[in-house]
């Protein structure tokens, strides 16, 4: 089992994976399949976490309202973290969007990892400066962490790697002040793919980190308080 920052953290949440192997969408109710190991355990992941978070929503914020982390920001608006986060990452190769109604933060091949490796390069860890400084500004949110690889080298290997990336980026942000309780991360391997080839010519795209942020309405943390 691993012992990740953002596992052990995520020992007060509440799963709602069932032992069936699905997982309930906190914002439709349906039940679907689920291959991802809560917290960052290994193994590959169903492509359906698209609408949920890992792990499931209410238990997670009673973990992180119980490490006093998560509370209502006066004025809050999505689209104002958004432009911020837009402003603070222009010209990196990084992209900002609303999926969902979450933010997604695309880090792509070429800003984050050395090839084959998990360790954060300093350029890297400016950039993760920023989001980190983000999630601290605004408390009230949920944060995933997806690690990505391309179809390059074996299966078993690209899981691994995507692993232990989404790990180390979310190690990284809980070191710069993020409360750990509002994280989890998974690892995609090659499940994911952007663009679906093998030509080894579009394939950085394949590879990322993405950064899930999944804001709070008040009533929520009301109600996990």
């Amino acid at each position: 089992m691993n012992t990740s920052k953002s596992f052990v953290a995520g020992l007060a949440a509440i799963s709602l994976v069932t032992v069936s192997g699905c997982v309930t969408d906190p914002n439709t109710g349906e039940q679907k399949i689920s291959r991802t190991a809560i917290g960052g355990v290994g193994g590959a992941a169903a492509g359906a976490l698209l609408g949920g978070l890992i792990g499931g929503k209410t238990g997670r914020i009673i973990g992180a309202v119980g490490g006093g982390a998560v509370g209502g920001v006066v004025g809050y608006r999505m689209d104002q973290q958004i432009r911020e986060l837009r402003e603070q990452t222009a010209g990196s190769g990084v992209d900002v969007s609303e999926v969902d109604g979450a933010i997604l933060v695309n880090l792509p091949d070429g800003v984050t990892f050395a090839t084959g490796s998990s360790a954060i390069t300093p350029g890297f860890q400016r950039l993760l400066d920023n989001v980190a400084a983000s999630l601290v500004q605004y408390p009230n949110s949920l944060v995933d962490v997806y690690g990505h690889t391309d179809t390059v080298g074996s299966t078993s290997s690209n899981q691994t790697l995507s692993e232990r990336r989404a790990q180390a980026v979310s190690n990284y942000l809980v070191s710069r002040g993020v409360n750990s309780a509002r994280i989890r991360w998974a690892g995609f391997g090659e499940t994911q793919l952007k663009v679906p080839t093998g030509d080894n010519v579009n394939e950085p795209m394949n590879r990322r980190v993405e950064v899930k942020i999944i804001p709070l309405t008040q009533a929520e943390i009301d109600a996990a308080r």
